[in-house]
């Protein structure tokens, strides 16, 4: 599986970058989870709004940061 937090390192995108990695040890699953900070990157994903997160190219959130229990359902509804 592979996650990428998208967010340019605001206080919501840390936010969501540390209970997404949260979320993953908690599961014990096998993920790599990758930070994506370059506005361009971010803008080739069609996210119109910071903090997402894409899980194996699909946009799962955008525009909030779930904590480490939703991230949770997140991951394993797209497993």
């Amino acid at each position: 599986m592979e996650i990428k937090v998208l967010g340019t390192g605001c206080a919501k995108c840390k936010t969501l970058e540390k209970n997404t990695r949260d979320a993953v040890a908690e599961l014990g699953i096998d993920a790599d989870v990758q930070k994506v900070e370059d506005i361009m990157d971010i803008m080739s994903y069609g996210v119109s709004r910071t903090p997402a997160i894409i899980i194996d190219n699909k946009i799962v959130v955008a525009g909030k940061a779930p904590s480490t229990e939703e991230m949770k359902t997140i991951i394993n509804q797209n497993l």
